[in-house]
């Protein structure tokens, strides 16, 4: 019978910080403790770097402001979205994994699965990045790594092995990730539905990747995982994670690296207002029929054998075939560049022999 995810043991202590971008005093974290107590927390505050935001006692943890991205980054910087959370990336610049969640998963309670147990978010997500994914073909009892499971009938011997993992995509109860006019048209629906899969989104397939409940290996896709130019300042918002989730399925397929989406769960305890998210939105819901069939078509050369010259080399597309849908696309390609930029430079060899990137220690 396959273990509930409730039960997954959560390995990793040591390699994996826990990324939450965040306005408000994190007393939230109150709820979550036995799962992300023996783990790193790097809280992106948002906002006013002014503001004091308060931690429980007996968090490790690591809180970047405003000021600390420009101290860190520089010039550089600019990459960095504000008033918006994609402002979280700059969180993805140190570790080897990550996980991320957003604060408006925390303020009601944590899930429970169908036997009543509170789901583990983190164990179910290192699970799935622990564990090979299958991208090459379908296997229609969905993962065969999860346990009491097997590759069916039929699957070739020769994909059995698989390919690593680079993203585990959770998913939510209660309020689901809608746009704005969705949410306008059904502002009472909620996800009630536990659905006890984990699947290999299949190769050449795109999806919208929501960074409310994710996580992936840093060393294998963590320079393709920049949320973009969002928020203050720019002409678009909420696309931050589906832009990171397209470019980085783009190279992955490239690079035969696999995502899995399905368990685990965690509970959306706050919808957004319609009114104000359309107003972030409503240039994305324009572009998106553009964005994707962009997408679609990519074909990256076969020299790009990197994560950074395959983002490099998407960059320059972006510009090329982009910039006439907005001039902000433009602007967008050279903030990849630079997020590339800074990525090199705080993960070179003489900046990792170098004294630790530091923010605001708490507790």
């Amino acid at each position: 019978m396959t273990q509930p995810s409730s039960h997954v043991t959560a390995p990793l202590k040591d390699e994996l910080d826990i990324v939450i971008p965040t306005i408000r005093n994190l007393d939230f974290l109150e709820q979550w403790r036995p799962f992300f107590q023996p783990y790193h927390l790097i809280i992106v505050q948002d906002g006013d770097p002014s503001k004091n935001i308060l931690v429980p006692d007996g968090f490790d943890c690591e809180l970047y402001n405003r000021n600390d991205v420009n101290r860190v980054l520089g010039p550089k910087s600019s990459c960095i979205s504000f008033k918006d959370s994609a402002c979280r990336c700059f969180g993805f610049l140190v570790s080897k994994y990550i996980f991320t969640i957003d604060d408006d998963c925390f303020n009601w309670k944590v899930a429970e699965d169908p036997s009543r147990e509170e789901i583990n978010a983190l164990a179910q997500n290192v699970q799935n990045l622990l564990t090979p994914s299958t991208p090459f073909f379908f296997n229609t009892l969905y993962d065969p790594f999860r346990e009491g499971v097997d590759f069916v009938r039929g699957y070739p011997f020769s994909l059995r092995g698989g390919v690593p993992t680079a993203i585990s995509h959770g998913l939510w109860l209660n309020i689901p990730d809608y746009d704005a006019p969705t949410q306008l048209v059904k502002p009472l629906e909620r996800n009630t539905r536990y659905v006890d899969a984990v699947l290999t989104i299949p190769k050449g397939t795109l999806f919208p990747m929501c960074g409310m409940n994710l996580a992936f290996d840093r060393e294998l896709i963590g320079p393709a995982m920049y949320f973009g130019l969002m928020g203050d300042g720019q002409p678009i918002g909420r696309y931050d994670d589906m832009w990171a989730g397209w470019c980085a399925k783009v190279i992955y397929d490239h690079l035969r690296l696999g995502v899995k989406t399905g368990l685990p769960y965690i509970w959306h305890s706050k919808a957004s207002n319609p009114f104000v998210i359309l107003k972030k939105e409503y240039k994305g819901i324009y572009w998106q029929e553009d964005i994707i069939p962009f997408f679609q078509s990519v074909v990256l050369p076969k020299d790009c054998t990197t994560v950074q010259q395959c983002y490099l080399e998407l960059s320059k597309l972006v510009k090329e075939k982009l910039s006439p849908v907005d001039p902000y696309f433009n602007k967008l390609g050279d903030a990849m560049v630079t997020w590339i930029e800074a990525w090199d430079l705080l993960n070179s060899p003489a900046q990792e022999a170098a004294a630790p990137v530091d923010g605001v220690k708490k507790n």
